[in-house]
């Protein structure tokens, strides 16, 4: 299948088991530890965990720069799958300046777990725009960042 126009992705091999790594993306307190790549931090999570709920989180910069991002849940399937979006800031309103959905899956592989995030974006420029804030670098630190904690709350 050939990948969609507008999406950036990442595959990765979490060292540590599946209901750890869906703990990571589920309960703010683990969220702040891992979601954004270091020197940012998220200090604020707020979210409904289910299809239509509401999520909040607050990234801050090393600067003390601040970006709220707002969206809703479209899918959730334990331990299996999230899908998210910014299109909708709460309750069905509409954002002001769609960005992005996104999918994170979840399997069990190799011990561990197989962690794909797949993020679709509402136009080419959107996609290219990710990309060059640094989609692969950024992502890719929270990636190791969330294997990290995934792995010290399996211990």
């Amino acid at each position: 299948m050939a990948e969609p126009l507008h999406e950036l992705s990442l595959t990765r091999l979490i060292a540590a088991p599946r209901a750890a790594v869906w703990r990571c993306w589920t309960e703010p307190e683990l969220i702040k530890q891992w979601f954004t790549p270091r020197p940012w931090t998220t200090p604020v999570v707020e979210i409904d965990l289910r299809p239509g709920g509401a999520s909040y989180m607050l990234f801050r910069g090393p600067n003390g720069e601040e970006f709220p991002n707002r969206g809703i849940y479209l899918e959730v399937v334990p331990q299996q799958r999230l899908v998210f979006t910014d299109a909708y800031v709460e309750a069905w309103v509409p954002s002001a300046e769609p960005f992005m959905t996104a999918i994170a899956s979840f399997a069990d592989e190799a011990g561990g777990t197989r962690y794909e995030a797949r993020v679709r974006h509402w136009s080419e420029a959107a996609r290219q725009r990710h990309e060059e804030m640094g989609f692969h670098d950024g992502w890719g630190k929270a990636a190791d960042q969330l294997e990290d904690v995934a792995r010290r709350i399996a211990a």
